[in-house]
């Protein structure tokens, strides 16, 4: 029979809240979000028993799944951006909303697909799959929104820990702008290098001596313009000596300045040098789309492929589950300072020194256990109770009190 320590039981219901206050931390539990209209992000939940395929799909939000379809069966979509909670429309037959009752019919500005029926990636099938036997992670595509396994990507991941978010194959033939920026922000994929029988060694590909010659190229040639423009900028500055300036060279310095003051296009000048495409998703970093050009020009084109927000921060994911994170850290309280704010000063006092000794004594005892191996039983917690409260009754009892 496994056997597990207590620490080890700790740091796993730890993580276990840590990812529920993530994901689940942006948003209202008691509340339903309709009235918010469109949510940033939020968590979201398909009801099979409401809306099964065949029907009509709609979406949930966290406080609807709990006190409309407790008994359900639900399909959890972790989160989606710009939705508005579809409980109780016109696509629940049978189900009024108990939070919120009053509702429009339908949520035009809503977006679905086949996971609100259970079914995830180009294969189309539920997660977990239970005729799947090859272990493979999940992953969302930052989009379209839909979750992808990992060998149906067209490239190989990279380590989860290297990459934060992923654009799939339809989704970058989409956004076809992306393949423009992804030789520079990007971050490369894994590729195969030996196989047998359908499994591998994988190596993070590296730049090839072409491509370093070709980057050692246009630093080459970007280093010569800006010296030549450095060069050009001198030549045409106003001349200050007691001569009569010159005219030309005058008009010249100020075509220089109004050329300056043009704002250049970071996705025209990364599209003037060769690229590839390829019909595989990429894996981006940290921080890129603070690296999307935002000219007047890319901000009609995002808005045209209706992918806006590409350039906000605050739609990643990783946002809304630090929000989340930071919000329930704020709202959680210490139960011992709660019980503290109720008490008189001389209560206080005795309850923190309660507190210590038991604290220093139940180290001191499982610290035994620790060092010599042995796991720790209900009994022995038992046990320890038993002679703490043993001992603190001695102490009462033998306790003096003197007044002056």
């Amino acid at each position: 029979e496994p056997v597990v320590s207590l620490a080890e039981v700790l740091a796993e219901n730890e993580e276990l809240e840590k990812e529920a206050r993530a994901v689940l931390g942006g948003s209202d539990h008691e509340r339903c979000s309709y009235s918010q209209g469109a949510v940033k992000r939020q968590a979201l939940y398909a009801c099979s028993t409401c809306t099964p395929p065949g029907s009509e799909p709609a979406g949930i939000c966290l406080a609807c799944s709990y006190e409309c379809h407790g008994t359900h069966r639900l399909f959890e979509l972790y989160t989606k951006r710009n939705f508005r909670c579809d409980c109780g429309n016109s696509k629940f037959k049978n189900l009024q909303c108990k939070l919120l009752p009053e509702k429009v019919k339908v949520n035009s500005g809503n977006k679905y697909n086949d996971n609100f029926y259970g079914l995830y990636c180009i294969c189309k099938r539920p997660y977990p799959d239970p005729e799947d036997e090859i272990p493979d992670e999940m992953i969302q595509c930052i989009v379209c929104e839909d979750w992808f396994h990992g060998r149906h990507l067209g490239a190989v991941p990279p380590e989860s820990g290297d990459f934060h978010e992923m654009v799939c194959q339809a989704c970058m033939n989409h956004c076809h702008f992306l393949w423009a920026y992804a030789p520079q922000l990007a971050v490369p994929p894994l590729t195969k290098v030996n196989s047998l029988e359908g499994e591998g060694v994988f190596l993070k590909v590296k730049e090839s001596e072409e491509q370093k010659k070709e980057i050692k190229r246009e630093s080459g040639v970007e280093h010569q313009e800006m010296k030549e423009e450095k060069q050009t900028e001198q030549f045409n500055e106003p001349s200050t000596s007691s001569g009569s300036a010159c005219p030309e060279v005058k008009c010249t310095f100020f075509s220089v300045v109004t050329k300056s003051e043009e704002p250049v296009c970071k996705l025209k000048e990364l599209q003037s040098k060769p690229f590839l495409k390829k019909d595989t998703a990429t894996f981006w970093p940290l921080n890129w789309r603070s690296k999307l050009c935002t000219c007047e020009e890319c901000l009609k084109m995002y808005s045209e492929l209706e992918v806006q927000f590409l350039t906000d921060e605050c739609d990643t994911v990783l946002a809304y589950e630090n929000k989340g994170t930071s919000d329930q850290e704020t709202e959680r309280r210490d139960p011992l300072m709660d019980t503290l704010n109720s008490m008189n000063r001389v209560q206080q006092v005795e309850l923190i020194c309660e507190y210590n000794d038991l604290k220093t004594e139940l180290t001191d005892y499982l610290r035994r256990f620790a060092d010599e191996g042995t796991v720790v039983k209900r009994e022995d917690i038992q046990h320890f109770f038993e002679e703490f409260q043993s001992r603190k009754r001695q102490r009462t009892n033998r306790m003096q009190y003197y007044c002056s």
